[in-house]
């Protein structure tokens, strides 16, 4: 299993970026989430994102909403996202994989079990949306000191509007890379990069050292090859829980997920 950090120190020594893939875990099904997961790292992924479904994800859009509730008819929960993360590993999938998830179903399922159910079944990050590393509740700190014990890497998220004095502790206490947000508001396909984005991305890269991955609203191969240059690579999300939602079946949704995530990471080249 390879971890965040050689992948993305690999794919930086060779003048690349990264390209991160976004599903929702269990849309259609869990198993069909495994095959997914294999069908995107064929296509040239470098990390994959798996999102845990939640009843009330603020931070995302109409078609990652939908998504995960698709996912919660189908009985998903976090227990088995993790075995379906165990049975990724036994295909010999090795491409890092990075849970996205807000808090609630993280501490209904204990952080302790789930530190130490991530590192058995083979988890290298976890991504909670409404995390701040400036948290000081007990039960946060005790999150993230059972993160460190297990060796699972806390990524925690940068936007636009994040103050210049956050800055340095983000990069201190996110373990993989920065997830920078493309724009206020939510998840969801965009035509347009938002404007002022790329003197934001020249202001922080001065003063943050760690890989910064941008994502939300990216979709197209414009998009990619324009952001390129200002980032360690991008995330896809929506417009891949797309192709997955609108196929007639299954076995075109492999495919269109294929072609797509072939196209964008060869935008990133």
């Amino acid at each position: 299993m390879k971890s965040i950090n050689d992948t993305l120190n690999k794919i930086r020594q060779n003048g690349k970026k990264a390209f991160v893939a976004y599903i929702t875990a269990g849309d259609p099904n869990l198993n069909k989430t495994v095959e997914l997961v294999e069908t995107i790292s064929e296509a040239g992924a470098d990390i994959i994102e798996l999102g845990v479904p939640f009843s009330d994800p603020l931070a995302d859009g109409p078609t990652n909403q939908k998504a995960s509730e698709r996912a919660l008819k189908q009985g998903c929960h976090l227990g088995g996202v993790l075995e379906s993360v165990s049975k990724i590993r036994q295909k010999g999938i090795e491409t890092p994989i990075v849970l996205f998830s807000y808090m609630n179903p993280l501490f209904r399922f204990g952080f302790g079990e789930l530190s130490r159910r991530c590192r058995e079944v083979g988890v290298n990050g976890l991504l909670p949306v409404d995390l701040t590393p400036e948290s000081f509740l007990e039960e946060e700190r005790h999150f993230k000191n059972a993160l460190e014990k297990e060796r699972i890497e806390p990524i925690f998220l940068m936007a636009p509007t994040t103050k210049t004095s956050r800055w340095k502790l983000i990069e201190k206490e996110t373990k993989g890379f920065i997830y920078y947000v493309s724009r206020t508001g939510t998840t969801g396909v965009s035509d347009k990069l938002s404007e002022g984005l790329l003197g934001k991305l020249k202001e922080v890269r001065k003063v943050v050292k760690k890989p910064l991955i941008v994502g939300f609203g990216l979709s197209k191969s414009e998009q990619v090859k324009t952001l390129a240059p200002y980032c360690d690579g991008i995330v896809v999300g929506s417009a891949i829980v797309r192709e997955i939602e609108t196929a007639k079946n299954f076995k075109e949704a492999k495919k269109n997920t294929h072609s797509l995530v072939t196209k964008l990471k060869e935008s990133l080249i």
